[in-house]
């Protein structure tokens, strides 16, 4: 078990690529704290785990509130002891509201900005103390290849939150190497979830979105696990400040 004796904080943990990491780092050996604002699904994530034999419990958590971010790691290191691993996954998209800058609303920025990047600040920002006390740890963010190149036309909120998702890896790795923090960027490409199901409705839709990826397919949950586990593990102890590409070759082309 590559991830024995780890505690895993996973945020928007309740379906999609979240939910999958979470029972693969539970499969791992890991003890997983299921962050999501939507109890059903976070529940179901539980469920899951425990089904096959893992250990997790679930917060609920707005990553965009300091205070519900501050308390949800406070509890973690209550039950479990500390924290090894934070797979910050929590992000949302306003597929339809979402558009050209000069088109774009003040609301769908903000919120858009305030999940996707200040949720992932908040999330390492009150993770890294702990990690401290533990003698480092793995922070793993999710970015997207839309940070890297405009392969979203009309998101101007989501790719230049996803953008700075590449900045924040950049300076925490520098920040909190000599820590013993590790912090990654982990890039997934168009992926089958909730986050984008209406996206993906019709048989028109995915082929156009198929056919923006080399690989020829719109990505699965699953396609991102082999990576997260690698980065949580102690095998990556020394990558830091990478940029880890599971999305089929988008980035690339």
């Amino acid at each position: 078990m590559r991830l024995k004796n780890k505690v895993a904080i996973v945020t928007g943990a309740g379906a999609g690529m979240g939910g999958a990491v979470a029972v693969a780092y539970a499969r791992e050996g890991a003890k997983v704290v299921v962050v999501d604002v939507d109890e059903k699904l976070a529940q179901a994530t539980v469920a899951k785990i425990q089904s096959v034999g893992g250990e997790a419990s679930f917060i609920y958590t707005d990553v965009s509130e300091a205070s519900r971010v501050k308390a949800m790691v406070a509890s973690a290191v209550e039950r479990y002891g500390g924290v090894d691993v934070l797979y910050n996954n929590a992000g949302v998209q306003f597929m339809k509201a979402d558009s050209r800058a000069h088109e774009l609303s003040e609301e769908i920025w903000d919120r858009t900005h305030a999940v996707n990047l200040k949720g992932a600040w908040l999330c390492a920002k009150y993770v890294i103390p702990a990690m401290m006390e533990r003698g480092g740890g793995s922070i793993i963010l999710v970015a997207s290849p839309t940070g890297f190149r405009g392969c979203a036309p009309g998101a101007t909120a989501y790719s230049s939150s996803k953008g700075g998702i590449i900045g924040l890896t950049r300076i925490m790795a520098v920040d909190y190497a000599k820590d013993h923090i590790r912090v990654n960027a982990l890039f997934p490409a168009t992926t089958e979830t909730p986050m984008i199901a209406e996206a993906l409705t019709g048989a028109e839709k995915r082929k156009r979105l198929a056919a923006a990826i080399p690989m020829g397919r719109i990505g699965q949950p699953e396609d991102v696990v082999g990576l997260a586990i690698f980065l949580a593990a102690d095998e990556a102890a020394f990558c830091t400040g990478g940029f880890y590409m599971a999305d089929g070759g988008m980035t690339a082309w």
